[in-house]
C-alpha cells in the first residue's frame, strides 16, 4: 500500500468516525456486518419525530458491550441468523426529551401503535418513561434476532417499544413460534454477558458494565 493510499484510508477513518469519550466505540469498528436500525435517529418511534441528541446513524456502546455483543452475532450467524440493533448508548438529553413528551399529554401521534392500552398520563406512574436509562452508561442494548437470507426479522410477538404486557418475556399469549423466537434471544444474550428485563423482550444489559454509576449526555454524531 502506497504512502498516499495509507493516509487516505486513515483519514477516511478518523473523518467517518467522531472522537469518543474513553470506553465507548461505534459498534461497527467492532462488528463491521452488524444490522443497526437506530429508531431514535428517525421518526419511526413512539414519540414520531427524531430524539434529540441522535445526530448520526450510529450505534454506539462501550467497547466491552460491543465485544460482547460480538460473540452473540458470531453465534447466531452460525444458524444463518443475525442481530438487528435498534439503539445503544443514549444521551441524557435524548431521555429529557422523552420526560417533555411524555408530559404533552395533547401529543397523541403514535399512540395507536405503540401504548394502544395505556393513558399518556399514566407513562411515568406505570414505568415506561423514566427520568433516567440504563442507556446512557453505554452498556445496554434494544435489539431483535433478524433471519440472515431476507433480513427479515423474527416474529417476537409485539412490536419493539410496544408499552404494555405483549412487550413481556415471559408473556404468554402468543404462539409457540414466537415464544421459541423470544427465548433464542434471551439464551444467546445471557450466554455472552448480558441480563434482560423481564418487561421488554428486546432489552438486555452487559453484566459487568464499565459505568454502572455514570450517565453520559454527548451526542450520537
Amino acid at each position: 500500500m502506497s504512502s498516499l493510499i495509507k493516509y487516505l484510508f486513515f483519514f477516511f477513518i478518523s473523518y467517518s468516525f467522531a472522537q469518543l469519550p474513553e470506553g465507548f466505540v461505534y459498534a461497527k469498528e467492532v462488528i463491521p456486518d452488524l444490522d443497526v436500525d437506530l429508531r431514535y435517529y428517525s421518526s419511526n418511534n413512539f414519540v414520531g419525530q427524531p430524539v434529540k441528541g441522535y445526530k448520526s446513524h450510529q450505534l454506539i456502546l462501550t467497547r466491552q458491550a460491543a465485544e460482547a455483543l460480538k460473540h452473540v452475532q458470531d453465534e447466531l450467524q452460525n444458524q444463518n441468523l443475525c442481530l438487528m440493533v435498534f439503539d445503544g448508548y443514549r444521551p441524557q438529553q435524548a431521555v429529557n426529551h422523552f420526560m417533555s413528551w411524555a408530559r404533552d399529554l395533547n401529543d397523541t401521534v403514535n399512540k395507536q401503535r405503540f401504548y394502544p392500552d395505556v393513558d399518556k398520563q399514566h407513562l411515568f406512574k406505570e414505568e415506561y418513561i423514566a427520568t433516567r436509562s440504563g442507556h446512557s452508561k453505554g452498556s445496554t442494548v434494544d435489539l431483535t434476532i433478524i433471519d440472515g437470507n431476507t433480513g427479515d426479522p423474527l416474529d417476537m410477538g409485539s412490536d419493539f417499544d410496544f408499552f404494555g404486557e405483549a412487550s413481556w418475556v415471559n408473556y404468554s399469549h402468543i404462539t409457540d413460534a414466537q415464544k421459541a423466537n423470544r427465548r433464542l434471544l434471551q439464551q444467546v444474550m445471557l450466554k455472552y454477558g448480558f441480563r434482560n428485563y423481564a418487561k421488554e423482550w428486546w432489552h438486555f444489559t452487559l453484566k459487568n458494565e464499565p459505568f454502572p454509576t455514570t450517565y453520559f449526555d454527548f451526542p450520537v454524531e
